[in-house]
């Protein structure tokens, strides 16, 4: 009896398991995805640009104080960062604009010949912030005002220049990008002789490259600097669609 139990139950199972092969035997459909047409069509990119001016300039600039101990390091790196603090917002540079990007407190060493050994001759403390300058004009007197008040301990790495709110360009990028992959398209279809349908699949992505001039590094200021000269010139809002037209024959 268990025998004949054991039989009709092992039937059973391999009745399932062919009637599973048979459902999904010769299917290229998964859900409500047909994985066929994925590859059907042609794909193109377009991509479109506008030169805007920027309005936004924003300075990666610091302090960095070395003293014989991590006390005295930080103190003198301290006074001379709230200085900066205070020169940036007297400048009209808003509080929320500028953020800590990078502290640091490292040990300076040199080589000892004699000893044949790294000493610790020092400690150097490193406070660096972004400030976002919404009045461009008056990025160039913030750069000296903040030289002016840190002296020797400033540092200034770098200058990007961008556009606060881009999206009033979009509309004029996106249908340059559409305009290139329908181009783009024309031409794929004429080469290989079929005739071009309409769109299928339509995706974008948005890029604003910022403005990264040289950096500046002050280190002395033996005798006056004059006014420091800062051009933002042109960046660019630029928009990419990727799109798939059907193909008609």
């Amino acid at each position: 009896m268990k025998k004949s139990w054991l039989v009709a139950i092992s039937l059973a199972l391999v009745l399932a398991i062919v009637g599973l092969c048979g459902c999904t035997a010769g299917s290229t459909t998964l859900g409500t995805i047909d994985l066929n047409s994925q590859q059907e069509g042609i794909w193109v990119s377009g991509t479109g640009k506008v030169a805007v001016a920027p309005d936004i300039a924003t300075l990666r600039l610091g302090i960095s104080a070395q003293e014989a101990t991590v006390a005295e390091a930080q103190i003198k790196a301290a006074e001379a960062m709230n200085g900066v603090m205070t020169t940036l917002t007297d400048n009209g540079v808003d509080e929320k604009d500028i953020q800590t990007q990078y502290f640091s407190i490292r040990q300076v060493t040199k080589w000892d010949r004699e000893k044949e050994e790294e000493i610790v001759i020092g400690y150097r403390v490193t406070n660096m912030v972004t400030a976002k300058i919404r009045e461009i004009d008056k990025t160039g007197s913030i750069i000296d005002a903040v030289a002016a008040v840190g002296g020797d301990l400033t540092r200034i790495n770098s200058i990007a220049f961008s556009v606060d709110d881009p999206s009033a360009y979009y509309e004029e990028t996106r249908q340059k990008a559409m305009a290139d992959a329908r181009a783009k398209a024309e031409q794929l279809a004429e080469l290989a002789g079929v005739s071009l349908g309409k769109p299928t699949y339509i995706s974008e992505g948005i890029s604003i490259p910022p403005i990264y001039p040289r950096s500046v590094y002050v280190e002395e200021a033996p005798i006056p600097a004059p006014p420091t000269p800062i051009s933002p010139g042109e960046t660019e809002v630029s928009l990419t669609v990727q799109v798939v037209y059907a193909i008609l024959n």
